[in-house]
């Protein structure tokens, strides 16, 4: 127990000194691709960095495989030139006992990254996205879906337009039964239009059987509303983007996904990439021990036989291969291509059952 405790705070300290590198050049990094994003914005380099830290979490979150992979490396070849790897077998104890608490310990990381980092990411993305369109667009434009439809607001310099549809087509191109309801850009509503129907085009809205009243202060909006066959509103909005507000699973919390995938259900949207994402997240655990077996699988051998940078090299691109697969497979099951759990839960697993054979064949031969 000593033993297991010992290699699992060696562990531990080693993933959180990778952690903390590669997080400051992230940071400097990103901060270089925020500047020159924004270089035709003047929003100065606090808010710049601010951007900065709102977006790293997400590209930390996506080496975090990585990270698991050059922990499980550093740890490892430290023990081998140390010789403690040599005692610890002289001792009696296979090398898949000395891995039980590296396992354990990337298993709880990553629940710890399913549960408590994968909000964070997901409430520093959103919010990325928001401030990214306000300095470009000069004016926000989100998006929302609940068990009232589907809420969209445009904005611009001329005033905010909030738009509400109880459902789409599944490629959201067209919205039904839509309420648009545009307000000025220091006052309250100024125009409120019904359509059975709203298509997103090149030019703006193309609205099919709508009426709209004006509501002006002093005016009587029954009496003034007019009824249109087709009707075209400016926006600011492109399909392009709608499409990615609402297929971007990485913006919503783990927490809320089961019920927004019923959202969008209910609104006419295919929810299959949420699914796939759901049922990835939760597999991820799984898929750091498969990165800790896989770069152990390698790594687990005394100095003294040569070869350490052929062997680290060789675990690193085997742990990059056998993520291209993973996100392969997610690129699939989004698609429809194989089924969801599959998509989700084949790559960890069969991850998990090479590293193993790689370690017997390299313990027994």
């Amino acid at each position: 127990m000593i033993l297991h405790l010992y290699f699992a705070r060696r562990f531990v300290t080693g993933f959180v000194l990778i952690s903390a590198v590669l997080f400051a050049l992230l940071i400097l990094v990103d901060m270089v691709e925020q500047a020159r994003k924004f270089a035709e914005h003047d929003i100065g380099w606090q808010r710049l960095f601010g951007m900065t830290l709102l977006n790293t979490p997400e590209t930390l979150n996506l080496i975090l495989p990585l990270i698991m992979i050059l922990a499980t490396v550093v740890l490892f070849l430290s023990l081998a030139r140390s010789s403690e790897l040599v005692v610890t077998r002289a001792s009696g104890r296979s090398a898949l006992s000395a891995l039980q608490a590296p396992v354990w310990v990337a298993f709880i990381i990553g629940i710890m990254a399913v549960g408590m980092l994968n909000p964070i990411v997901a409430a520093t993305a959103k919010r990325y996205i928001q401030l990214s369109e306000s300095i470009r667009a000069g004016g926000v434009s989100t998006l929302s879906i609940s068990d009232e439809g589907l809420w969209l607001r445009q904005g611009g310099d001329q005033g905010q337009t909030v738009i509400r549809a109880w459902r789409s087509n599944a490629d959201a191109s067209v919205l039904y039964d839509v309420t648009f309801l545009t307000y000025a850009a220091q006052g309250g509503p100024i125009r409120r239009i019904e359509a059975s129907s709203a298509a997103l085009e090149d030019d703006g809205w193309v609205l099919t059987g709508a009426k709209s009243w004006p509501l002006e202060l002093g005016v009587n909006a029954e009496g003034n509303a007019e009824v249109f066959e087709t009707l075209t509103l400016p926006s600011t909005l492109t399909l392009d983007r709608i499409r990615e507000s609402i297929t971007d699973p990485g913006v919503v919390s783990i927490y809320d996904l089961p019920g927004f995938i019923h959202q969008l259900e209910l609104a006419g949207f295919s929810p299959r990439r949420h699914k796939v994402w759901l049922q990835t997240e939760l597999a991820r655990p799984f898929f750091l021990v498969a990165m800790v077996l896989v770069a152990s699988a390698f790594t687990m051998r005394h100095t003294r036989f040569g070869g350490t940078g052929v062997a680290v090299l060789a675990s690193v691109l085997l742990g990059f291969g056998l993520y291209f697969i993973r996100s392969f497979a997610q690129i699939l099951g989004e698609n429809g291509q194989i089924p969801v759990v599959l998509a989700a839960w084949a790559p960890p697993v069969a991850s998990i059952l090479l590293a193993i054979g790689l370690l017997l064949h390299a313990e027994d031969g």
